[in-house]
């Protein structure tokens, strides 16, 4: 199965950006459906093929793909956060979406800024990592 999505994104997608905005949205949408974990042990072996033939850092995809999961887990109107605060704290569901659209600005912000700035995850590692 790994080797008929890399061979499809590799034909389909022409470009590195193009497939890490695909890994975006299909990251949002497994975390609105999925719990994190869950999603980590699913959707992993399929993409870290395709991130490879991409030349994507396994690091960065790492945190590509937490911080995706944990938007979508965030996300209106199926992210199961949402259901988890609503009960907890006793309110109507549409009181929790707004409250929580300006930090879902943010966060998406975020996301971006983490795929499209490889440097922003990768420095410090690069830094620690020892010589040789």
């Amino acid at each position: 199965m790994p080797d008929a999505a890399v061979e499809w994104a590799t034909a389909t997608l022409k470009s590195k950006f193009t497939f890490l905005l695909a890994v975006n949205v299909l990251l949002i949408v497994v975390g609105c459906l999925m719990d994190i974990y869950s999603a980590i042990v699913v959707v992993v072996p399929l993409l870290v093929p395709v991130a490879n033939a991409f030349g994507v850092h396994p690091l960065h995809l790492g945190i590509i793909f937490l911080a995706n999961l944990e938007l979508g887990f965030l996300t209106p109107p199926v992210g199961m956060n949402l259901f988890l605060s609503s009960y907890r704290f006793g309110k109507p569901m549409p009181e929790v979406i707004r409250a929580t659209l300006p930090m879902l600005g943010v966060l998406a912000i975020g996301v971006l800024l983490i795929t499209y700035c490889p440097a922003l995850t990768l420095t410090l590692p690069n830094w620690l990592k020892p010589p040789g």
